[in-house]
This record gives C-alpha cells, sequence and structure tokens, in this order.
C-alpha cells in the first residue's frame, strides 16, 4: 500500500474522469482540424497527417525515455536531501533553489518535467516544484543563450528574462495560497 497508506491509490482514482475529459478533448480538436483540413483539400488532409503520424514517430521514443528515466532518478535523487532543500518546508530557499535548478536545465520538455516528477516522487514541495517548471519554461539559460540572443537584439532578450525574473517566485506563491496541487 504504501507510505500513505493507500491514499495514493484515492488520488490517482479521482484524476481519471479529468485524464479521461482532456483526452477527449484533445481528439475533438484533432478531429475538427482534420476537417478543416479535409474542407481545404485533400491533399492538405493527407500531409497533416503523414506529418502528424512522422512527428509522433520521432517523438514517441523520446517521451518513453524521459518517463523511464524520471522513474530511474526519482529512486537515485537522495531523499534525504530532496526533502530538506526542495521539500514542503523548505520555503523560499526551496522555491530559489528550484528555480536556479529550472534556469539551469538543459532540454526539452522531456527532461524539464522528467526532474519535475522525480522531484515531486522523492519528496519535493509542489510550490518548489511549480517554481522549477515556471523558470524552466521561462529562462532556462541554454535557450536564452542558442535561441533568443542570436535571433533577436540582446537588449529585448534579456528584458524579456529580467521581467520573468519573478514568475516562478509568483507561481510558486499562488500554489500556497491556493492550495497544495
Amino acid at each position: 500500500i504504501g507510505a500513505h497508506g493507500g491514499e495514493g491509490r484515492l488520488r490517482e482514482g479521482a484524476k481519471r474522469p479529468m485524464t479521461m475529459a482532456i483526452n477527449i478533448l484533445l481528439w475533438l480538436v484533432v478531429a475538427a482540424l482534420a476537417f478543416l483540413a479535409a474542407m481545404r483539400g485533400r491533399v492538405l488532409l493527407n500531409d497533416g497527417a503523414r506529418d502528424g503520424v512522422i512527428e509522433f514517430i520521432k517523438l514517441l521514443p523520446r517521451i518513453g525515455i524521459g518517463v523511464v528515466g524520471s522513474g530511474f532518478v526519482a529512486e537515485v535523487l537522495p531523499n534525504a536531501l530532496i526533502g530538506p532543500w526542495l521539500g514542503p518546508e523548505s520555503g523560499l530557499l526551496g522555491v530559489t533553489i528550484a528555480t536556479l535548478g529550472g534556469a539551469l536545465t538543459p532540454g526539452g520538455p522531456v527532461v524539464g518535467f522528467s526532474i519535475g516528477a522525480a522531484a515531486l516522487k522523492s519528496g519535493a514541495g509542489a510550490p518548489q516544484v511549480i517554481a522549477y517548471s515556471t523558470a524552466w519554461a521561462l529562462y532556462a539559460v541554454h535557450r536564452l543563450l542558442i535561441w533568443e540572443v542570436p535571433m533577436m537584439p540582446a537588449r529585448m532578450v534579456w528584458l524579456r528574462a529580467a521581467v520573468s525574473l519573478p514568475l516562478p517566485f509568483i507561481a510558486a506563491a499562488a500554489a500556497i495560497v491556493l492550495g497544495r496541487p
């Protein structure tokens, strides 16, 4: 049953209807887009379907690696360190560490969200993981240097990064106020 005495199973059961609703909504959007493409022509529909299948095939191994890898990361992360530094009681220091970790995490969503999921499994608090994910999404340093600075005026990039700095802290604070996700 685990450390939570079956509580995890109850939460998982409550998530199923929401997951099903989201899946149905997403498939309805795909069906509507396919219908619109078909209205514009058979070639557009075929090209869209082919491109979608190719992207799915390319992405599927990455998702599998990320999900399996996050399980290993969760087991390898020392729970004795995660709790004090990133746990629910770590407060502003934990949010700051998580924000720095998010900003320094290279890679795409498979890497970033897998690390976030692994941290949750290892005892990190929800506000801390929300700060990590927000920082990773808004100002991952590698993305700033590799993509944004070469493509946009540097002043604009650094201004965007500067105004984004408080957002992981605001997201974590909102998570605390609204309750544990």
